[in-house]
């Protein structure tokens, strides 16, 4: 009986998928709704979407705030979610590799990579060693890039709102360059021996070369193997030889090899680090360019103490 159910289950999800396949073979915005339907892989390119979007566009993550999204698994139910879609946006650079099998399930839908054209910044270390590092939008000025190709992306699919996408786009520009600029603020009186990051995954490289800090992780990129005695080891003399007064781990990792970094050197966990994923609406990176604000005031207050 059980079997059954599942292979009825089965059944009725192809004919879902195939129905959303047949209303828009041609990827225009639904005529009811008159609204493009924009995909985004995680929450943070969704939020830039939204932004350059406008009212002109219904934009959705695939992912839910606080998900990690490095070894995400589409479920069938995302495959039906994805098939209301016009366009997909994700990042590229290797960070969601599961959305190979994604666009298998939607095959008649275009996808964007956001980050075409970003100054890439290659991974240094481990099995990772010379693969581009991918989370380029921790830069503000890379930030920028991901919201022009969005731009791009959506004049293509809608081209009569070219200029409300390319309005939208100027503005949301403008505030991404006043966050840098007050990133820079936070960050560059920090003290010579206190300009240290050290963080669970190496996430932090665009960010640390955009305001002169020196990145200490503990694993490059966030996968079953991270937290070996080697990786934790190395980190602590790091910390102890340093004497860095604080560590930080991202939102989307339980902290606790972080804290066997505390445990043995001293260090205070100096605070939560969003970085994959923003926090929910009530939490305090509910927006990208709040991402960025608490990232910087984070940082600064627990390498500070202030």
């Amino acid at each position: 009986m059980k079997k059954t159910l599942l292979i009825i289950g089965a059944i009725v999800i192809v004919l879902v998928i195939a129905s959303g396949f047949n209303e828009k073979t041609n990827n225009q915005p639904d005529v009811d709704n008159d609204k493009i339907v924009a995909l985004s892989t995680f929450t943070i390119i969704a939020d830039m979407v939204a932004n350059v979007g406008g009212d002109k566009v219904e934009s959705i993550s695939l992912t839910k705030p606080g998900a990690e999204i490095h070894g995400y698994q589409p479920t069938p139910e995302d495959i039906v979610q994805a098939s209301r879609a016009n366009l997909m946006f994700e990042n590229g650079m290797n960070l969601e590799l599961w959305t190979e099998k994604l666009r298998a399930g939607i095959p008649n839908i275009p996808s964007y990579t956001v980050s075409q054209g970003v100054q890439v910044i290659d991974i240094s270390e481990d099995a990772y060693a010379g693969k581009p590092n991918p989370h380029a939008w921790m830069s503000p000025k890379q930030g920028l890039v991901y919201v022009e190709n969005i731009r791009a992306a959506l004049t293509e699919v809608a081209p009569e709102h070219a200029d409300y996408f390319a309005t939208n786009a100027e503005k949301y520009s403008a505030e991404i360059k006043a966050v840098d600029t007050s990133l820079s603020t936070a960050l560059s009186p920090l003290p010579d021996n206190n300009r240290v990051l050290v963080t669970c995954e190496g996430a932090f490289s665009y960010l640390t070369n955009d305001y002169n800090l020196e990145e200490v992780y503990l694993w490059a990129i966030n996968s079953e193997s991270q937290g070996s005695p080697q990786q934790v080891a190395k980190v602590i003399n790091i910390v102890k030889e340093k004497n860095i007064p604080a560590v930080f781990c991202e939102s989307t990792v339980e902290p606790r090899v972080q804290r066997e970094v505390v445990k043995a050197t001293g260090a205070k966990l100096g605070g939560v680090l969003y970085v994959d994923s923003l926090s929910t609406k009530e939490g305090p990176a509910s927006t990208y360019l709040k991402l960025l604000q608490h990232t910087a005031e984070t940082i600064n207050s627990g390498l500070t103490g202030e």
